[in-house]
């Protein structure tokens, strides 16, 4: 049996499925120490089962913790930035464009050294070995443990940051090292910033990880943990620890994948309803849409796999603003009244009218006119026909906007509704062809951590000047496929969810940017439900 976990800003919910069924499902609020709160949810799944800790196989766990560290500035370790590419790699400094608050967490120790590889592999200039070996020196003096390494065009080659890994490593063996070519894509900015972030958050990463693993030691687990990455595919407990950058978006990525795993469906555009914000996304072969653009983390311009979503401040928990006399009678006409951004999250249970508090919100309003069942109604203060109407005809609109937004095809799409705060969602929504409540949908994102694979995604620049269009299909597919199976994966289970050739037409020769990602299940799992999942070819894009 699988454990399920999604340890959320709000709550934190489980499941525990055997094979393609939830056996049983909690919800709780989450806590401040994240440990009692996950042992909390664990405990409660087995007494409902009447079930012992010894019947999970493997346990999943997606979490919000690192986004949050970044979000809030938290827990960052100063990093020791290594670039290579001297001397057209120094046009642009390091950390040029992030906000000044983050860019002094990381602190001054930004070197760059010759070194870095053209496009299609050549040497750019000689590694300035002599050079790396004395910044770490320099920098161990300082107390610096965390680095990031970036190379030009280090996913194409990877000797160059490999071999300043290595010098690194023998000045300081304990130190944290990021390769760039580990985290980001093809991009050198972004993907250097992607390696900065994940070395800043390399102590709270351990500390995290080692507190999942507790609350499993407390409940007597001894199942393998892993954790969700950004594209809703799994990582090793120890794997998290080094890449926490890679499961920084797994929140709205777990309840897509649950959504998809819940309904059948593969293609759909999902809206995940949580205490804070309703998060919408795309659903392609059954998993989200990755973003091809640049993602913007804390602040700071990345290019790491993550989904493409579009999050709205409309929530549970989300606020309802109106004057004293807008309550009672008031009628339509003149209507003041705000909704959002702000919410009262969490704190929901005891700061709604429903609950006996003094705050009005959105789950006030659902309750209000029927939507859904909860808390008292009768702490709701009186509330005109009129203005209920406005506020939820509000909610519609945010909502019908949000989809628009994130439809690529003309045409009504199929919604899917997912989240505790799933109610408000109309029925009817303009744009949608569809509105789909599965069963278990307020736990989804737990779901979808539960049944999520493992994964690999490969990227690099061909000329086919040099080598055929087949043969570097077929050369890339593989290493995406060996690398499924090392980190786990069964064989026969191997599939390409994605395959993209981007044609590079700023490059001499005819080069193309050739990207596969390749999911398999966990040896010595059941095989999930099927979902109506069609075989990708390669998508073709020219970028001028």
């Amino acid at each position: 049996m699988r454990l399920g976990i999604d340890v959320g800003g709000t709550n934190t919910d489980a499941v525990l499925m055997n094979g393609a069924d939830v056996i049983a499902w909690s919800k709780s609020l989450t806590t401040s120490d994240v440990c009692s709160g996950i042992v909390a949810a664990i405990d409660s799944v087995l007494q409902k089962t009447k079930l012992t800790a010894s019947v999970v196989e493997c346990v999943m766990i997606g979490t919000t913790q690192f986004t949050n560290a970044l979000v809030e500035r938290k827990g960052l370790k100063q990093v020791g930035v290594i670039r290579l590419g001297s001397p057209s790699g120094q046009a642009i400094p390091a950390m040029s464009d992030w906000p000044d608050d983050l860019r002094a967490c990381i602190g001054s120790g930004v070197y760059s050294f010759a070194g870095g590889y053209e496009f299609d592999g050549r040497e750019m200039s000689i590694l300035d070995e002599d050079g790396i070996r004395k910044a770490a020196q320099v920098l161990s003096t300082r107390g610096i443990t965390a680095f990031a390494v970036t190379g030009v065009f280090s996913p194409v080659k990877m000797d160059m940051e490999s071999r300043a890994v290595e010098i690194l490593r023998e000045e300081m063996p304990d130190a944290h090292i990021t390769a760039s070519n580990n985290v980001g894509r093809i991009g050198f900015l972004e993907r250097e910033s992607a390696a900065i972030l994940n070395a800043t958050l390399s102590d709270i990463a351990a500390e995290v990880i080692h507190s999942f693993e507790a609350a499993l030691r407390t409940l007597n687990i001894t199942a393998p943990l892993y954790i969700s990455q950004n594209d809703g595919t799994l990582i090793s407990a120890q794997e998290a620890v080094h890449f926490p950058v890679m499961t920084i978006g797994s929140g709205p990525t777990n309840s897509m994948r649950g959504a998809a795993f819940l309904t059948g469906i593969s293609d759909a555009i999902v809206i995940d309803v949580g205490g804070t914000t309703s998060d919408v996304g795309v659903l392609t072969n059954g998993f989200p849409r990755e973003s091809s653009v640049s993602v913007d983390i804390g602040g700071v311009r990345t290019n790491f796999r993550m989904p493409d979503t579009l999050a709205i401040g409309l929530g549970g928990g989300t606020q309802i603003y109106l004057s004293e006399e807008q309550f009672g009678a008031l009628q339509v006409d003149g209507l003041q009244f705000d909704v959002g951004p702000k919410s009262v999250g969490y704190r929901l249970s005891e700061a709604a009218y429903i609950f006996g508090g003094t705050t009005l919100t959105a789950t006030d309003i659902a309750v209000a006119s029927g939507r859904v069942t909860m808390g008292n109604a009768l702490f709701i203060p009186p509330l005109s026909q009129p203005v209920q109407d406005a506020i939820l005809a509000r909610f519609k609109t945010m909502l019908e906007t949000a989809v628009d937004r994130m439809k690529t095809i003309a045409g009504d799409a199929c919604v899917i509704v997912v989240g505790g705060g799933g109610f408000l969602v109309p029925d009817n929504l303009k744009g949608a062809s569809r509105v789909l409540r599965p069963e278990y949908s307020h736990v989804a994102n737990a779901v979808g951590a539960a049944i999520a694979q493992v994964g690999a995604q490969v990227e690099q620049v061909f000329s086919y000047d040099k080598i055929s269009r087949d043969v570097a299909l077929n050369q890339i597919k593989q290493q995406a496929r060996d690398q499924v199976i090392a980190l786990g994966g069964e064989a026969q289970s191997v599939q390409f969810t994605n395959v993209e050739e981007i044609f590079l037409s700023y490059l001499p020769g005819r080069a193309a940017q050739l990207r596969v990602k390749a999911v398999a299940d966990l040896k010595g799992t059941r095989k999930n439900r099927t979902m109506d999942t069609v075989q990708p070819t390669p998508s073709q894009h020219h970028v001028a």
